[in-house]
């Protein structure tokens, strides 16, 4: 059994530790509008992007945020965010599931309705942040091209933050990303234990 750390070797270890990281700290300089990507088949992609939303909103920061999917139903996140008008525009633009749409020529004219609203933003430089939430799934079903999706990143301004988030993220648009985070499926009460979808956790 390992012999626990006396205080004061405890206290060595962390201001040694506390150097070093001081160190890294220190190295890094840039400053960059991030693009930002979270994948994967687990929950809380676009958990994780509105919890940058109000982190970006408690700087004072302006935030742009279009929704691919969501619009057809009511969301917590958009009664908190309706509450700061002069911060953030908050655009629901889609219509639901494309299993439960049905209609391909209306689901990539909804996209593109949304895509259009998206490219706005990210031209204006008054955004500091951007989020396209379910991009990736409209990119899957081939709804946009991908093509203009990378073109958009690399005409933004430098120090615009642009977040997307769904399932199935195209590897190309992974490698034109600064963070990319895959959220992994462990565990899911609505498959294991056929708990619906409910307020506060899923919208």
């Amino acid at each position: 059994m390992k012999t626990p750390r006396t205080d004061d070797e405890h206290k060595a270890k962390m201001a040694k530790v506390q150097a070093a990281q001081a160190r890294k700290v220190a190295a890094k300089t840039v400053e960059k509008g991030l693009v930002i990507v979270h994948t994967g088949t687990g929950k809380g992609k676009t958990s994780a992007a509105l919890g940058m939303v109000v982190r970006a909103l408690g700087h004072g920061m302006k935030v742009g945020v279009v929704q691919f999917v969501k619009g057809a139903m009511a969301t917590g996140e958009k009664a908190v965010f309706d509450r700061f008008p002069d911060l953030i525009e908050f655009k629901p633009m889609g219509e639901g599931f494309t299993w439960d749409t049905q209609d391909r020529s209306r689901d990539i004219a909804v996209a593109r309705e949304a895509w259009d609203e998206v490219k706005r933003m990210l031209a204006d430089p008054s955004y500091a942040m951007v989020l396209a939430d379910e991009l990736n799934i409209v990119l899957r079903y081939d709804y946009l091209p991908l093509d203009e999706v990378l073109a958009a990143i690399a005409a933004k301004p430098a120090m615009t933050h642009f977040i997307i988030t769904g399932r199935n993220a195209p590897q190309t648009l992974m490698d034109a990303a600064d963070l990319v985070t895959e959220m992994t499926l462990v565990k899911h009460p609505f498959r294991e234990q056929n708990v619906k979808a409910q307020a506060g956790i899923e919208f």
